[in-house]
């Protein structure tokens, strides 16, 4: 992996495009080109052929990728930003993927925005799922969508949940929908077609495994729904759209409304409240699946309608780091 190092030396600040490997049990770690002490050295540094050419045009991608998202930092820090307990500094970092996505990503043309909205659906069609145990791979989920091309030894359930995580993904982009009860349950049913029958609010209940929570007892799901659609109108002006989405998806699946498909109806759900305020989507990442699951169980020791910020730091927090390290590398 190729990336940047910033390294602080006193009141100076230096660059490095450093490598890593890994090697059995060690990350070996590798300066390959220093890129200046300044922003405008290292974008020059990009820029004009020196020495380290070979090496910077092979990272072309990674040293651009890294001046475009301080560049939209530096403008969202100029922003009068209301300050969010529970995403503390991490809010410019937020605020500069949602510049970025509204001033940038939006106003390319529309192949443009095709191709990555393409690109963006697999990665989270592929983490999505295999956080609930699809052992599809990324590659053969690109071959999927792509080009029709069945993987080998994989069930059709499967296959179609890749391919239902697509189709709703698509129709989310297009919808305009307050939530409510019919807009979740109609999300479920079409990411569980061909899949699972049991569609609407489960009418038994379910135990769900490895898990510090009871699920809601199935005759009190649509109360507690209610109740969540309740807090969720109440408090949509009182939170950051991220951390409103975040402790959402939390309540959602505390209550596990559904037989299954839960976490990938929570996730397209998180998703949705991001994009209805204007924010870019996020991928949370299959290979982070531990620790996305410890800030959910944190988040456990708060009742339905409260929202205490020593419950839901920890997965604020994450969901913000999935955000700001997905988006540079995928909308750009």
């Amino acid at each position: 992996m190729v990336y940047i190092y910033k390294k602080k030396a006193g009141e100076r600040t230096y660059y490095y495009l450093r490598a890593s490997k890994r090697k059995g049990d060690k990350v070996i770690v590798k300066d390959i080109a220093y890129l200046g002490s300044t922003l405008d050295e290292v974008k020059n540094s990009l820029e004009k052929p020196n020495k380290y050419s070979p090496q910077i045009r092979k990272a072309y991608r990674s040293i651009h990728n890294f001046l475009e998202s301080n560049k939209y930092l530096e403008k969202a820090k100029k922003l009068k930003l209301k300050m969010d307990p529970l995403l503390g500094g991490r809010l410019a970092e937020i605020e500069a993927c949602k510049l970025h996505y509204n001033s940038e990503f939006k106003r390319q043309q529309s192949l443009t925005k095709e191709e990555t909205l393409r690109n963006f659906i697999i990665e989270f069609a592929y983490n999505t799922t295999a956080i609930e145990g699809n052992t599809i791979k990324l590659a053969e989920a690109r071959n999927l969508l792509e080009e029709g091309l069945t993987p080998k030894n994989k069930s059709l359930r499967e296959i179609y949940d890749i391919q239902n995580t697509r189709k709703v993904f698509l129709s989310l982009l297009k919808d305009k929908e307050e939530l409510s009860h019919n807009f979740i349950i109609g999300i479920h049913k079409n990411l569980m077609e061909n899949i699972d029958p049991r569609v609407g609010y489960r009418t038994s209940d379910v135990r769900v495994l490895k898990a510090n929570f009871k699920a809601t007892p199935f005759p009190y799901v649509r109360t507690d729904m209610d109740l969540l659609l309740r807090w969720y109108d109440d408090n949509k002006a009182k939170f950051h759209p991220l951390a409103l989405a975040s402790i959402f998806h939390h309540k959602f699946e505390k209550i596990h409304p559904f037989m299954d498909g839960n976490g990938r109806t929570g996730r397209m759900l998180l998703n949705y409240i991001l994009l209805r305020n204007d924010y870019p989507p996020l991928v949370i990442k299959t290979r982070d699946r531990r620790n996305y699951l410890a800030g959910l169980g944190e988040a456990d020791r708060g009742g339905l309608t409260q929202a205490r910020e020593e419950d839901y730091e920890r997965l604020v927090g994450f969901i913000a780091d999935q955000m700001v390290q997905g988006y540079w590398s995928i909308f750009l």
